[in-house]
Protein backbone atom coordinates (compact mmCIF):
# COMPACT_ATOMS: atom_id res chain seq x y z
CA UNK A 1 0.00 0.00 0.00
CA UNK A 2 1.32 3.58 -0.77
CA UNK A 3 2.01 5.68 2.04
CA UNK A 4 -0.47 9.01 1.30
CA UNK A 5 -1.65 10.72 4.00
CA UNK A 6 -5.00 12.89 3.39
CA UNK A 7 -3.83 15.40 5.93
CA UNK A 8 -7.53 14.71 7.25
CA UNK A 9 -10.62 12.70 7.19
CA UNK A 10 -11.71 13.22 3.09
CA UNK A 11 -9.43 16.08 2.53
CA UNK A 12 -6.90 15.21 -0.56
CA UNK A 13 -3.38 14.67 -0.13
CA UNK A 14 -1.30 17.66 -0.99
CA UNK A 15 0.96 17.53 -4.77
CA UNK A 16 4.41 18.09 -3.96
CA UNK A 17 5.59 20.05 -7.56
CA UNK A 18 9.59 19.77 -7.83
CA UNK A 19 10.69 22.27 -9.93
CA UNK A 20 13.43 24.18 -11.30
CA UNK A 21 13.33 27.39 -13.61
CA UNK A 22 15.55 26.46 -15.94
CA UNK A 23 13.74 23.97 -16.98
CA UNK A 24 11.54 23.43 -20.08
CA UNK A 25 8.52 21.01 -19.03
CA UNK A 26 8.64 22.75 -15.37
CA UNK A 27 7.50 25.72 -17.51
CA UNK A 28 4.73 24.09 -18.43
CA UNK A 29 3.44 22.64 -15.39
CA UNK A 30 4.35 25.93 -13.22
CA UNK A 31 1.48 27.59 -15.74
CA UNK A 32 -0.98 25.28 -15.42
CA UNK A 33 -0.64 23.58 -12.17
CA UNK A 34 -2.56 25.95 -9.92
CA UNK A 35 -6.22 26.00 -12.06
CA UNK A 36 -5.54 22.29 -12.24
CA UNK A 37 -5.03 21.87 -8.52
CA UNK A 38 -7.88 23.96 -7.55
CA UNK A 39 -10.35 21.77 -9.85
CA UNK A 40 -9.32 18.60 -8.03
CA UNK A 41 -9.44 20.46 -4.89
CA UNK A 42 -6.03 19.34 -4.24
CA UNK A 43 -3.26 21.63 -2.33
CA UNK A 44 -0.07 22.59 -3.80
CA UNK A 45 3.11 22.03 -1.97
CA UNK A 46 5.55 24.26 -3.98
CA UNK A 47 9.33 22.61 -3.97
CA UNK A 48 11.85 24.64 -6.13
CA UNK A 49 15.12 22.95 -6.37
CA UNK A 50 18.22 23.08 -8.24
CA UNK A 51 18.56 20.24 -10.88
CA UNK A 52 22.57 21.17 -11.77
CA UNK A 53 23.75 19.06 -8.45
CA UNK A 54 21.04 16.76 -9.00
CA UNK A 55 22.42 15.93 -12.79
CA UNK A 56 25.45 16.05 -11.42
CA UNK A 57 25.14 12.71 -8.87
CA UNK A 58 23.84 11.27 -12.34
CA UNK A 59 27.35 11.93 -13.70
CA UNK A 60 25.85 14.59 -16.29
CA UNK A 61 27.52 18.05 -15.78
CA UNK A 62 24.96 19.73 -18.24
CA UNK A 63 21.39 18.69 -18.89
CA UNK A 64 20.50 16.07 -21.34
CA UNK A 65 18.93 18.35 -23.47
CA UNK A 66 22.29 19.43 -24.05
CA UNK A 67 24.67 16.81 -24.07
CA UNK A 68 22.50 14.63 -26.17
CA UNK A 69 21.81 16.57 -29.48
CA UNK A 70 18.76 14.60 -30.68
CA UNK A 71 16.96 14.57 -27.41
CA UNK A 72 17.62 18.15 -27.02
CA UNK A 73 16.38 18.47 -30.51
CA UNK A 74 13.15 16.80 -29.91
CA UNK A 75 12.59 18.51 -26.74
CA UNK A 76 12.19 22.27 -28.80
CA UNK A 77 10.09 20.71 -31.41
CA UNK A 78 7.87 18.95 -28.62
CA UNK A 79 7.97 22.72 -26.42
CA UNK A 80 6.69 24.44 -29.38
CA UNK A 81 4.02 21.96 -29.56
CA UNK A 82 2.91 21.47 -26.08
CA UNK A 83 2.98 25.77 -25.83
CA UNK A 84 0.12 25.60 -28.85
CA UNK A 85 -1.98 23.04 -27.49
CA UNK A 86 -1.89 24.78 -23.50
CA UNK A 87 -1.99 28.20 -25.58
CA UNK A 88 0.74 29.64 -23.69
CA UNK A 89 3.88 31.88 -25.27
CA UNK A 90 6.97 30.43 -26.47
CA UNK A 91 10.20 31.98 -27.43
CA UNK A 92 13.17 29.63 -27.45
CA UNK A 93 15.61 31.10 -24.73
CA UNK A 94 18.96 32.12 -26.16
CA UNK A 95 20.46 31.20 -23.30
CA UNK A 96 19.88 27.10 -21.83
CA UNK A 97 19.64 26.23 -19.42
CA UNK A 98 19.56 30.00 -17.61
CA UNK A 99 21.34 30.57 -14.10
CA UNK A 100 18.33 31.40 -12.02
CA UNK A 101 19.46 30.55 -8.03
CA UNK A 102 18.07 34.48 -7.37
CA UNK A 103 14.35 33.47 -8.37
CA UNK A 104 14.75 29.83 -6.76
CA UNK A 105 15.56 31.40 -3.40
CA UNK A 106 12.88 34.30 -3.20
CA UNK A 107 10.52 30.93 -4.14
CA UNK A 108 11.93 29.36 -1.23
CA UNK A 109 10.55 32.33 0.47
CA UNK A 110 7.17 32.96 -1.03
CA UNK A 111 6.59 29.16 -0.90
CA UNK A 112 4.14 29.11 1.59
CA UNK A 113 2.47 32.74 0.59
CA UNK A 114 -0.02 33.58 -1.67
CA UNK A 115 2.01 35.44 -4.25
CA UNK A 116 3.87 31.79 -4.99
CA UNK A 117 2.21 30.91 -7.85
CA UNK A 118 1.92 34.14 -9.80
CA UNK A 119 6.01 35.11 -9.00
CA UNK A 120 6.86 31.47 -10.22
CA UNK A 121 4.68 32.25 -13.44
CA UNK A 122 6.10 35.71 -14.04
CA UNK A 123 9.39 34.23 -14.08
CA UNK A 124 8.79 31.09 -16.22
CA UNK A 125 6.92 34.25 -18.70
CA UNK A 126 10.81 36.14 -18.33
CA UNK A 127 12.64 32.91 -19.13
CA UNK A 128 10.42 30.92 -21.98
CA UNK A 129 8.26 33.57 -23.54
CA UNK A 130 10.37 37.10 -23.31
CA UNK A 131 13.86 35.50 -23.15
CA UNK A 132 14.94 37.10 -20.49
CA UNK A 133 17.49 36.75 -17.73
CA UNK A 134 16.00 35.25 -14.32
CA UNK A 135 19.10 36.05 -12.20
CA UNK A 136 18.69 39.85 -12.41
CA UNK A 137 17.87 41.71 -9.33
CA UNK A 138 16.04 44.08 -11.13
CA UNK A 139 13.93 42.10 -13.03
CA UNK A 140 13.29 39.81 -10.02
CA UNK A 141 12.63 43.51 -7.54
CA UNK A 142 9.60 44.67 -10.75
CA UNK A 143 8.20 40.96 -10.11
CA UNK A 144 8.14 41.69 -6.52
CA UNK A 145 6.85 44.77 -6.71
CA UNK A 146 3.77 44.17 -9.11
CA UNK A 147 2.78 41.36 -6.87
CA UNK A 148 3.16 43.58 -3.81
CA UNK A 149 5.39 41.64 -2.08
CA UNK A 150 7.09 43.17 1.72
CA UNK A 151 9.81 45.25 0.76
CA UNK A 152 12.79 43.14 2.03
CA UNK A 153 11.88 40.26 0.61
CA UNK A 154 14.74 40.56 -2.08
CA UNK A 155 17.58 41.21 0.32
CA UNK A 156 16.32 38.55 2.72
CA UNK A 157 16.99 36.04 -0.54
CA UNK A 158 20.79 37.02 -0.01
CA UNK A 159 21.15 35.81 3.76
CA UNK A 160 22.75 32.59 4.49
CA UNK A 161 20.07 30.30 5.92
CA UNK A 162 17.88 30.67 2.80
CA UNK A 163 21.00 29.55 0.49
CA UNK A 164 21.37 26.84 2.86
CA UNK A 165 17.79 26.16 2.45
CA UNK A 166 17.61 25.85 -1.04
CA UNK A 167 21.14 23.72 -1.04
CA UNK A 168 19.22 21.22 1.55
CA UNK A 169 16.04 20.96 -0.31
CA UNK A 170 18.11 19.89 -3.59
CA UNK A 171 19.84 17.10 -1.15
CA UNK A 172 16.27 16.12 0.05
CA UNK A 173 15.02 15.72 -3.75
CA UNK A 174 18.70 13.60 -4.62
CA UNK A 175 17.42 11.10 -1.50
CA UNK A 176 13.43 10.91 -2.29
CA UNK A 177 14.90 9.91 -6.17
CA UNK A 178 14.49 12.75 -8.13
CA UNK A 179 16.22 12.71 -11.74
CA UNK A 180 14.42 15.66 -13.33
CA UNK A 181 11.83 18.14 -13.13
CA UNK A 182 9.26 18.52 -12.78
CA UNK A 183 8.55 15.67 -10.49
CA UNK A 184 4.94 15.45 -8.67
CA UNK A 185 5.21 12.89 -5.32
CA UNK A 186 1.89 12.33 -3.51
CA UNK A 187 2.95 11.07 -0.30
CA UNK A 188 5.68 8.31 -1.44
CA UNK A 189 4.28 8.03 -4.57
CA UNK A 190 6.42 9.56 -7.37
CA UNK A 191 5.28 10.94 -11.10
CA UNK A 192 7.91 12.29 -13.00
CA UNK A 193 7.13 15.14 -16.08
CA UNK A 194 4.40 17.14 -16.92
CA UNK A 195 2.68 14.94 -18.99
CA UNK A 196 2.22 13.12 -15.71
CA UNK A 197 0.90 16.19 -13.72
CA UNK A 198 -2.95 15.04 -13.95
CA UNK A 199 -2.03 11.53 -12.92
CA UNK A 200 -0.70 12.93 -10.11
CA UNK A 201 -3.13 15.12 -8.94
CA UNK A 202 -5.95 12.29 -9.86
CA UNK A 203 -3.85 10.24 -7.05
CA UNK A 204 -4.05 12.70 -4.81
CA UNK A 205 -7.83 13.56 -4.98
CA UNK A 206 -8.49 10.01 -4.90
CA UNK A 207 -6.21 9.78 -1.96
CA UNK A 208 -8.03 11.86 0.07
CA UNK A 209 -11.68 10.36 -1.06
CA UNK A 210 -10.40 6.48 0.02
CA UNK A 211 -9.54 8.28 3.18
CA UNK A 212 -13.13 9.92 4.00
Amino acid sequence: MNDVSSGGRGTPAGIEFWFEFASTYSYLSVMRIEDAAQRHGVPVIWKPFLLGPVFKALGMDNSPFVLQKEKGDYMWRDMSRQCSKHGLPWVRPSVFPRVGLLALRLALLGAEEAWMGAFCRRVMQLNFAQDRDINDEAAMRGILDELGVPAGTLARAADAPVKARLREQTDEARRRGVFGAPTFFVGTEMFWGDDRLDDALRFAAAAGREGA
